[in-house]
């Protein structure tokens, strides 16, 4: 019986089942594909994932939140220093790999997984949040830790640069918007390291930076849905002026109008809602970029990266009636009228912000604003 030829080179372990793999099959067999579009990069330098630990300043008993684990890069580093670990991933491929790779060890009973977003999910108590943060949801998650009922200790997220200089920026910086006044309000906001982009795989399109928010304690007293709600309204076209955000967008009043309608019904105020005989549409348009006093607005480089984005639904919604044309335009009721010159009385007289620009009004001014809208029944819950 003749022998069977082999090839050149070739040798018997080549061809066992227990060969190990060449590097290209490993590279290739070791983990799935990355889906960039849900923000998936896996920070893969241990020496700035050690440094995220370190600054989070962990205690044995703390409960930590970790946002986007991944494959669990960070996850391993934080169950060494923390109590326990809620990870909550969006990936259903990446919570498996995260689970089997602490699977079977003592820190494996000390993790949770969580399956959803972030954003929608109901979190459980944690004293500190650490997040290598998905940047398409960078704003609504900062948002929502500043919000929270009990805020943590502190947090250490990682944010694409130009979002995180946003945080820092003062009043009359290019970048200073909604972000940088909420949370300089609620929150010390402390830089920790610049990331470059090839300390992930794959590599983002754009640098990175860490960031340390601690929440104030005790927290300032003031209802946030309010808060943020007005700086909703500021913003909407920074570098118009307060007047014509105010009053120079009828669904701005048109909404103010609402929310006073519900604040004296709360409180038994009788009101009078007839119509005054005048016809809606005078005011501005939203997106008119001429503010009234003729002053054409910079828009290049100065309009907020999401303004689009954190645009409330209410105007958008009016937005669009009026790009159609709406026929069946009401006229103004007393209340509207009413709204309108409790508005120009706060702006005109008892602060003098009327003229001012948002993006150069700092925390005393947008206080001031909230007080003096609230002391004449205007809210913005």
């Amino acid at each position: 019986m003749p022998k069977i030829k082999r090839k050149n080179g070739s040798s018997a372990t080549e061809t066992s089942p227990y060969a190990k793999p060449t590097a290209k099959t490993a590279t290739a067999n070791s983990i799935f594909k990355m889906n960039t579009d849900l923000g998936q990069h896996i920070l893969k330098n241990p020496g700035v994932a050690n440094a995220i630990v370190q600054k989070a300043n962990l205690k044995q008993s703390d409960h930590v939140l970790e946002v986007g684990p991944g494959t669990g890069n960070l996850t391993v580093l934080i169950l060494k220093a923390a109590k326990s670990v809620t990870a909550v991933e969006m990936d259903p491929r990446m919570a498996a790999e995260l689970t089997k790779r602490v699977q079977g060890t003592p820190e494996g009973k000390r993790l949770k997984v969580l399956l959803g977003d972030v954003i929608k999910t109901e979190l459980p108590y944690f004293d500190v949040c650490i997040s290598n943060t998905p940047y398409q949801i960078s704003s609504p998650l900062v948002f929502k830790l500043l919000s929270l009922p009990n805020p943590p200790r502190c947090c250490v997220l990682m944010f694409q640069r130009e979002f995180a200089m946003r945080l820092f920026a003062k009043p009359g910086e290019k970048l200073y918007s909604r972000l940088s006044v909420n949370v300089q309000m609620f929150a010390k906001v402390s830089h920790i390291l610049k990331v470059g982009k090839n300390n992930f795989s794959p590599p983002p399109a754009v640098e990175s930076n860490v960031v340390r928010l601690e929440p104030k304690n005790p927290r300032p007293q003031i209802s946030y849905e309010e808060w943020d709600g007005l700086l909703r309204i500021s913003f909407v076209r920074k570098n118009r002026t307060l007047r014509a955000n105010f009053l120079g967008t009828s669904a701005v009043v048109d909404m103010l109008a609402s929310n006073y309608r519900l604040w004296c019904a709360q409180n038994g105020i009788p009101i009078d809602d007839g119509p005054a005989g005048e016809e809606e549409g005078d005011g501005m348009d939203v997106d008119q970029d001429v503010d009234q006093d003729g002053e054409e607005e910079e828009w290049n480089g100065f309009m907020d990266i999401d303004d689009e984005e954190e645009l409330p639904d209410f105007f958008k919604g009016e937005r669009e009636k009026r790009k159609k044309g709406n026929p069946n335009r009401k006229k103004k009721g007393k209340v509207t009228e009413l709204v309108r010159e409790k508005v120009r009385k706060v702006l005109e007289d008892e602060t003098q912000l009327a003229e001012k620009r948002p993006r150069i009004c700092d925390e005393g001014d947008f206080l001031k604003l909230l007080y003096a809208f609230n002391q004449e029944g205007i809210h913005f819950g």
